[in-house]
């Protein structure tokens, strides 16, 4: 019985590696992949998620073997929660997994993946910062997820990458500035910000939103040059000329 299982064992994972071969023919890629989804324990629906993390040579494969992926494990409903999150805890890329998750997945059981992932990706330095941009462009999308998306994307605002603060503030466009205008207005004024591309994105959502900058009008105005150069401080207010 224990040889029985080791063999099986093995056979499972020599399905997974050639799922996951991205030198493969797309056949053999396809026929492990199917195989995978016929076996449905949580070790092969893992395995099927591990087709996220490699890219094969072919574009257009690649494309149509994640996306039947995709479908295959949503497909399975609720069953997949286990494998994915314990897919996400370590993959460098998260979209489409997260695609998966949203349809899966209730908002409850959601936010719980999506806070088990931002407690390992604080705002800060990292050496890659795909995961993070992944996951604040989905809830950016993810409208069901909204308000309480809002406060989990809020402080990328202060992220160490540019493109990250930039996605931060398009993710809270749409909140209510009386909770994120004081922390879009800080990271407007941060001394080391060198990003006139951040700047101005901040400048339309405060505009846009008619943001009272009170006390720190003043302070705002020297930064209304380059990329900023089409907004102005009138009325206490930022607007855009």
């Amino acid at each position: 019985m224990v040889f029985g299982l080791f063999s099986k064992e093995k056979g499972l994972q020599r399905t997974i590696a050639r799922a996951t071969n991205k030198l493969s023919q797309q056949a053999d890629r396809w026929a492990a992949l199917e195989k995978l989804r016929e076996d449905g324990s949580d070790d092969a629906l893992f395995g099927m998620c591990k087709r996220f993390g490699i890219t094969s040579n072919n574009v257009v494969e690649d494309q149509q073997e994640k996306t039947w992926v995709v479908d295959a494990l949503v497909a399975k409903g609720p069953a997949v929660l286990a494998s994915l999150r314990r897919f996400m805890k370590s993959a460098t890329q998260l979209a489409f997994p997260l695609q998966v998750l949203e349809r899966v997945a209730s908002k409850e059981q959601a936010l719980e993946v999506v806070d088990a992932i931002l407690a390992d990706e604080p705002p800060g330095y990292t050496r890659d910062p795909e995961r993070r941009l992944d996951l604040i462009r989905w809830m950016t999308e993810w409208k069901a997820g909204r308000p309480e998306t809002f406060a989990r994307i809020l402080p990328y605002v202060g992220d160490f990458d540019q493109n990250v603060r930039v996605a931060a503030v398009d993710g809270v466009a749409e909140a209510d500035l009386a909770t994120t205008g004081p922390r879009l207005l800080e990271a407007f004024l941060r001394p080391e910000e060198e990003s006139g591309r951040f700047r101005r994105r901040v400048a339309e959502v405060l505009a846009a939103g008619k943001y009272p900058l009170g006390d720190k009008a003043g302070a705002v105005t020297p930064h209304l040059s380059g990329p900023c150069a089409g907004f102005a401080v009138d009325g206490g207010v930022l607007v855009q000329r």
